[in-house]
């Protein structure tokens, strides 16, 4: 029988379930277990491909084209399995899909409710994670925070389901903040209180709950904890902030989760956890290291999260290389406006990652006239490979109408198009080219040096493509289209020549990254970085030649 644990939150929102649950499953997977991890989202849209970065972070893509919360990348990077699309699901998902049935006549005529129609398929979404998948544990978080109105059929159908498979099988963890009162310097347990009254008041008790804070929670606060939300104190975890987000693993296990929950879930471990790697990757990033600042120049800088993914790739590279990287959140905007330039001109790397539509885009072109023509080591990512394309093509073609269709339909020289097969699309969501995709590499460029094998796959999503009109005199004046797709019709990679480092990838690198395995191409741009600002690269003796 699949074991399942679920995950609620309290208090506010954004305060670390998807982290939670992620190192949660590496505390599994550390005892031997196959873990899953599904994330479930109380919003109506069918998924966040169509919510601006702003509304809901960056889009993360998994293999099979699906278009997911960030949170599964986190699931992803902590766990180091690569997820489906029944790992994240939305009421719009239950919704559309009731609503189906209903229409096709499924329900032979009978009125459809809430319960039981709605939180069945609930409960039929979660136990497909484990059908597809095979994992003996399945966590679960529900999104957003106890007492929402459209979390409410999620938690019925968590109740239910401890019915349905028996507590033995299913555990409750209620991740909950405690706020700091600056004026009496205390750390408030009453919110925490009141957000598990309004959990047990719809049927559901915490077995676990996760305390966190800005600050250390002592003993005499977990005691309060568990005596007023009933729960033992061991049962009472603290989780401080921590600077990486890596540690929150260890966190855990130092305070005997992983062991708490094996043994109310009547498990037995498989194997003794072996933290040493990930204690080395803490230690590297709290030692005293060399810096170098590198400039990522996007539309959505306001949000942080909006780039999690590219956040913590380059993080991984920079832990690989024993590196400090102080990020440099430009707008591409301002570079139109004249402004952050002296940010843009000190850094010694600059990234370009994904988007849409045509705000800031010039500043993004800016961005990458600079690189090249200055000998930055630079990395585009989707839009960021886009526009360097389209930088180069006016410096080639002598001509400032050289520009993708997304942002003038009628530019007389496209060198980006839409895709053939995205003509006449009008839908919106799931449309786009999605998910994993071969890419064969190019003998003798950095590309190949990067990766050190002949093919990959990575992960897509985007509409527009390099316009392979264009493809010959480009080459001729120094564009090496180092990735094509196996039949060489499509450009993956696109670099320059006589450029120490100045790369382009039509795919999103940063979803495949893992903090003890750090992408190639990330990992080949940082020590670009680290080249440009005179440093000296240190390179493991134990380092794989066998690529990524």
């Amino acid at each position: 029988m699949t074991k399942y644990v679920f995950l609620t939150g309290g208090v506010v929102s954004s305060v670390g379930k998807g982290v939670a649950a992620a190192a949660i499953g590496k505390l599994f997977k550390e005892r031997g277990f196959s873990v899953s991890i599904q994330k479930l989202d109380p919003y109506l849209n069918v998924d966040p491909g169509t919510m601006s970065p702003y509304q809901h972070g960056e889009v993360y893509v998994l293999d099979d084209g699906a278009e997911t919360d960030l949170d599964l990348g986190h699931y992803e990077r902590f766990i180091d399995t690569s997820l489906s699309q029944v790992c994240n699901v939305t009421s719009g998902q239950i919704y559309s899909h009731v609503i189906a049935q209903e229409r096709h006549g499924d329900f032979l005529g009978g009125t459809i409710q809430v319960i039981p129609h709605i939180t069945n398929e609930i409960k039929r979404r979660i136990r497909l994670v484990a059908r597809s998948t095979g994992a003996e544990i399945v966590l679960v978080e529900i999104g957003g925070t106890v007492g929402d109105i459209e979390s409410l059929p999620f938690l019925e159908a968590l109740r239910q389901m401890r019915s349905d498979i028996g507590r033995e099988n299913t555990l409750f963890i209620h991740v909950t903040w405690l706020p700091y009162i600056g004026a009496t310097q205390e750390i408030k347990t009453k919110p925490t209180q009141h957000s598990v009254r309004e959990l047990r008041s719809i049927g559901v008790s915490a077995d676990v709950i996760i305390a966190r804070s800005d600050h250390a929670i002592g003993e005499e606060l977990r005691q309060k904890i568990a005596l007023f939300c009933d729960v033992e104190k061991k049962a009472v975890i603290p989780l401080p902030t921590a600077s990486l987000l890596y540690e929150v693993p260890l966190l855990l296990e130092r305070e005997g989760l992983g062991d708490l929950l094996l043994q109310r879930m009547g498990l037995r471990a498989r194997m003794k956890p072996d933290w040493s790697a990930w204690e080395k990757m803490i230690a590297t990033d709290r030692e005293s290291q060399a810096k170098v600042k590198i400039a990522l120049v996007g539309k959505y800088v306001e949000l942080l999260d909006a780039y999690m993914s590219v956040r913590e790739a380059v993080r991984h590279a920079a832990l690989d290389l024993k590196v400090d990287v102080e990020m440099v959140w430009i707008h591409s905007a301002d570079l139109e406006k004249g402004k952050a330039w002296d940010e843009l001109e000190a850094s010694q790397g600059i990234i370009v990652p994904g988007g849409f539509g045509g705000r800031g885009i010039e500043g993004k072109i800016a961005a990458a006239r600079f690189a090249r023509e200055n000998k930055v080591p630079y990395l585009g990512l989707c839009l960021g490979m886009q526009v360097m394309v389209i930088e180069f093509g006016r410096h080639v073609l002598g001509s400032e109408d050289v520009n993708s269709t997304e942002f003038n339909r009628n530019t007389p020289h496209p060198v980006i198009d839409l895709l053939p097969e995205q003509r006449g699309v009008d839908d919106k969501g799931g449309t786009m080219r999605l998910g994993l995709y071969p890419c064969k590499l190019v003998p003798g460029t950095r590309a190949a040096a990067s990766y050190a094998v002949d093919m990959v796959e990575e992960r897509h999503r985007h509409r527009f493509e390099f316009n392979n009109t264009y493809r010959e005199i480009l080459n001729e004046h120094g564009l090496l289209f180092s990735g094509l797709s196996p039949d060489e019709s499509l450009v993956e990679i696109a670099e320059f020549k006589d450029h120490p480092f100045m790369l382009g990838s039509q795919f999103h690198p940063e979803f495949l990254s893992r903090p003890n395995r750090p992408h190639p191409l990330f990992k080949g741009f940082i020590k670009a970085v680290m080249a440009h600002a005179g440093l000296e690269i240190e390179t493991p003796v134990e380092e794989a030649e066998e690529g990524f």
